[in-house]
């Protein structure tokens, strides 16, 4: 059988490794990024590269994008260049950034306005599941339309989890960063309070990996906080932008979200320490300045 023909917007951290397994899937594959600079490779591999979203929806039986926020995703579906305009009918769109439920309900309407069918499909896992094929997509939308799509969504995860109607996937992935976040941000405190205070580092942090503190995130943190080594994994600032979705989100539900808004505050002094586009293990560095 034919390969359905793939259109993925958004080269990042992130969507450069997903598109990466959509095309060693043999899938046909064009790709537009706004910096066209980190498309080369992907032509040199025998994907196409688009010069717009419209264009590189054209003719796609489905359409993928992972961007940073609700800015850069609008610019990339809606609008006379923006994917949208260039899909057909019955093609299936979906997003997989971490974006606001309210953004993505207003974009699932322009799609069904449209005649196609849209999909919140957030992941889990950073650059490193990214690239093993072993993220973890969590959906919102149509149970038909992620059948549809779930032979193209395979390559990239290693679970696929249907959350229900739309904006589910994205809520359910702000509630989990902001879980993260305030792991994140407490761990990065501990670890200040240890070394400011005389303590044998690696002995005081083993009480807290090898016991009830030490999940998965704090022990991963933890090892990029002592070495230090803050090559972007997942970016600080994204975190905070993240954090700040939830809060936005927790507020619209009449929920306030305490420990939220603490990280975040901690998360926004680091990226005013210049630590944004580092590693998000980097926020532990402003409490280490004198």
């Amino acid at each position: 059988m034919t390969q359905p023909r793939i259109a993925f917007l958004g080269l990042g951290l992130m969507g450069a490794n997903m598109a990466r397994r959509i095309l060693a899937a043999k899938f046909p594959l064009t790709v537009h990024n706004r910096n066209a600079g980190k498309a080369v490779s992907f032509a040199a591999a025998g994907a196409r590269v688009a010069a717009t979203p419209r264009e590189a929806a054209r003719n796609a039986d489905f359409a993928l994008a992972m961007v940073a926020d609700d800015a850069a995703s609008r610019a990339m579906w809606l609008g006379a260049d923006g994917a949208l305009a260039g899909a057909a009918r019955g093609t299936v769109l979906a997003d997989c950034s971490t974006l606001t439920v309210g953004w993505v309900r207003e974009l699932a309407a322009a799609a069904a306005a449209h005649g196609v069918e849209f999909l919140d499909a957030p992941v889990t896992g950073s650059k490193s599941q990214s690239a093993a094929g072993e993220l973890n997509f969590i959906v919102g939308g149509s149970a038909a339309a992620l059948e549809k799509i779930r032979p193209v969504l395979a390559p990239m995860g290693r679970s696929v989890t249907h959350l229900g109607p739309t904006g589910s996937g994205a809520l359910v992935k702000l509630i989990n960063n902001f879980v993260c976040g305030v792991q994140v941000a407490s761990i990065a405190e501990a670890l200040a309070l240890i070394e400011r205070s005389g303590l044998d580092r690696t002995k005081a942090l083993s009480v807290l990996l090898d016991g009830a503190p030490g999940s998965p995130l704090v022990k991963t943190m933890v090892a990029r906080m002592t070495a230090p080594d803050y090559t972007p994994n997942f970016q600080l600032r994204l975190m905070a932008k993240d954090l700040a979705y939830a809060l936005e989100a927790g507020a619209a539900r009449g929920q306030p979200l305490a420990s939220a808004a603490a990280a975040h505050a901690t998360f926004q002094a680091a990226i005013a320490a210049g630590d944004g586009d580092k590693d998000m293990s980097a926020v532990v560095e402003q409490f280490r300045r004198p």
